[in-house]
């Protein structure tokens, strides 16, 4: 495909898709197995300390709340899944994009959820891999099926987004 659009318009797409995917098997996992979902809020409240120079916190959870931290949690949750779609449409090149295959995009999903066992997770006060929180366990298993979910949304919008841009093109 010559179509210039697609490797600008497609990494969207197929991220707020993989992005709504994570969210809809979190819904999945909260209804049908009581397994509380991630408090994106949460996201927002650490981004919102941030401009005070508050990187980390020994629990965001008693930190006190900031206005609007829900907003700004969901639109960088969502920002963060595009950002990852850039990234492994850049690493899986246009070849991906012309044929979406699905081992490579649920691979990049587990992979992204280092950042939040190693990144997210210590700095918002939970520990490395979610050590300090009161079932490391089950968080930690939870983080990886909703990042298994994002890299087969990956899949399911790269398929998407091939079958709209096509069809934008004809």
């Amino acid at each position: 495909m010559d179509n210039l659009a697609l490797p600008f318009i497609s990494p969207v797409l197929i991220g707020l898709g993989a992005t709504l995917t994570f969210d809809l098997w979190a819904q999945f996992l909260k209804y049908a197995f009581k397994i509380p979902p991630s408090n994106i809020c949460l996201v927002g409240r650490w981004l919102r300390y941030m401009p005070e120079g508050t990187f980390s916190h020994s629990t965001i959870v008693s930190a006190p709340q900031k206005g609007g931290e829900c907003t700004v949690g969901w639109i960088a949750h969502y920002l963060i899944g595009v950002t990852f779609a850039t990234a492994f449409v850049v690493l899986a090149g246009n070849g991906w994009l012309q044929h979406p295959t699905l081992i490579p995009a649920i691979a990049f999903g587990v992979v992204t959820v280092l950042a939040p066992l190693f990144v997210m997770q210590p700095l918002f006060g939970f520990g490395f891999a979610a050590s300090r929180t009161p079932n490391p366990a089950q968080a930690r298993v939870r983080s990886l099926m909703n990042h298994t979910a994002f890299g087969i949304g990956l899949y399911l919008f790269g398929v998407l987004a091939r079958w709209l841009l096509l069809s934008a093109v004809h």
